[in-house]
């Protein structure tokens, strides 16, 4: 990413290599690539020779993602992946085809598509496994539907561990109703995010989940928890990019694993044995000891859905729209949340740009008092 102090040094570096790259979704509107903004291929996976595959929530990059702000903090990122092999890894070979032609016109070589399926020895069972490539173009959000659907399959137990949960109401319920059953359900997530308006969004949709029964671990600061995980019961777990927010579910390129098997499941589980022992369980009770300023950030972080009734009422104070916001679900009749937030120098024409709604998101009515 251009983010990193490192990009430049990079791209000299794989040029003097011989090394093909390209950038993915580029906005160069001059050279003709007119692409949406908001669009990501958020995908992190590598392939050897189509045989030997790995994918996960790494990036290709040292864990401070070469910032000497992060290294002086001690803000590592902590990331879980997995190494593939078979039909697996030709599968990750041919969505990487797929990206790089989309960048480049190009087809790319697919190594191991005549590789055979190995099969298991004695009384072993194989594994079994399903690559699940999802984002704009792949239709109906194909990874949300996996994702609540094996949610509501529960029966026992689900682990979650997700960096940046903002779900979508369906999401949402999913994980709810679940606990709401008699699931044991856990959610590993950080204690301190590295993007403020997300980890503040995230925040927002603590007290329904502890409500409804989910327990939550926050991993600890100044460490950042990346990965991107979740099983249920003793049967399946799903690893990969897509964190569990409404962008990943529709915006991004995303790429995840299902696996069945014993091998996987009780892997993962001892990931989530050992987040739990490095995190600490927040509560219902301490939730309510936010001072006013942390709950206001919080709340104004959450994401407006689409189907959203909103009125503003404003008073004028110079040049600034001292704006409440009183935000009605068209799906909980009578139920606000109250948003506070200054706006300067924005007329009401401006009013839901400047907040942040997009154009899929539809804004019933605003009205100045």
């Amino acid at each position: 990413t251009r983010g990193l102090p490192v990009y430049g040094e990079l791209k000299d570096q794989l040029d003097a290599a011989g090394i093909p790259w390209r950038p993915m979704l580029p906005l160069q509107p001059i050279k003709g690539f007119g692409r949406r903004p908001d669009l990501r291929n958020h995908r992190k996976l590598l392939v050897v020779d189509g045989e030997i595959g790995f994918m996960g929530s790494h990036n290709m990059t040292e864990p401070t993602y070469h910032k000497a702000k992060n290294a002086e903090e001690g803000r590592n990122w902590v990331d879980v992946s997995c190494r593939v092999t078979g039909r697996l890894a030709t599968g990750l070979d041919a969505v990487f085809a797929t990206d790089w032609f989309t960048e480049t016109g190009e087809p790319a070589h697919l190594d191991g598509l005549n590789t055979p399926v190995p099969s298991a020895g004695g009384d072993e069972l194989p594994l079994v496994g399903q690559l699940v490539p999802s984002g704009p173009g792949i239709v109906s959000e194909n990874n949300l539907r996996v994702f609540t659907t094996l949610i509501y399959g529960a029966k026992r137990r689900l682990s979650l561990t997700s960096p940046y949960f903002v779900p979508d109401e369906s999401m949402l319920y999913a994980v709810t109703t679940a606990a709401l059953r008699g699931v044991g359900v856990e959610l590993f997530v950080c204690e301190e995010g590295d993007q403020f308006m997300v980890h503040h969004a995230q925040r927002s949709y603590y007290q329904a989940l502890l409500e409804a029964g989910v327990r939550i671990y926050l991993y600890p600061a100044p460490l950042v928890l990346h990965a991107k995980h979740f099983s249920i019961d003793d049967d399946v777990m799903m690893i990969g990019s897509s964190n569990m927010d409404m962008r990943s579910f529709g915006l991004n390129y995303e790429i995840s694993l299902i696996m069945h098997g014993d091998e996987a499941i009780s892997g993962i589980r001892s990931i989530d044995v050992r987040g739990a022992m490095n995190s600490h369980e927040t509560s219902v009770s301490s939730r309510f000891t936010h001072a006013i300023r942390q709950a206001a950030s919080t709340d104004l972080g959450r994401p407006i859905p689409p189907g959203t009734s909103v009125v503003a009422s404003a008073a004028r104070e110079g040049s600034t729209n001292t704006v409440a916001l009183f935000v009605r679900q068209q799906h909980r009749r009578g139920r606000f949340a109250l948003y506070n937030c200054d706006v300067t120098n924005v007329g009401s024409d401006r009013l839901a740009e400047k907040l942040g709604f997009t154009v899929a998101q539809t804004v019933a009515s605003v009205r100045f008092e």
